[in-house]
């Protein structure tokens, strides 16, 4: 996402530089810490990959992600070329909750630790939970 998402949105407030390096930093640095953990640290029994745990927590991202891309679809479809203005989502999740692309977000991390039970895994879904959880709250208001 933190990739792809940039090259996607169409005109828009450009990102300062500083905010782009922390944004950039962030991603890199949690990136080790996921794949440092579950290839140095993380051990898992035989057939782990067919354990309920492993598969409802790859499922629960798998979901997470498509509710996450779709959101963004919906978000990148509000405005056509130069208009301005706020406008409400409507489709997909928005129905439901209206900080749809945080709340797929926040469940792609929660399947991504619940599938690989680590605690750093654990962790990051938490601060995601805390910081998306936050600027969903800001913008439902």
């Amino acid at each position: 996402r933190a990739l792809i998402f940039p090259l996607l949105i169409r005109e828009g407030k450009p990102t300062p530089f500083f905010t782009f390096v922390l944004a950039l930093l962030f991603c890199v640095f949690n990136g080790y810490l996921q794949g440092r953990s579950l290839t140095t640290y993380a051990t898992y029994p035989p057939g782990w990959l067919g354990d309920s745990r492993f598969i409802t927590g790859f499922l629960g991202w798998l979901i997470g992600m498509a509710v996450n891309i779709h959101s963004d679809h919906i978000l990148r479809s509000l405005r056509k070329p130069g208009e301005t203005g706020y406008k409400i989502p409507r489709g997909g999740m928005f129905e439901y909750v209206s900080g749809a692309n945080f709340f797929g977000e926040i469940l792609e991390w929660f399947g991504f630790a619940l599938a690989c039970c680590t605690i750093e895994s654990f962790a990051f879904a938490l601060c995601t939970l805390f910081i998306l959880g936050s600027r969903a709250r800001q913008h439902h208001k």
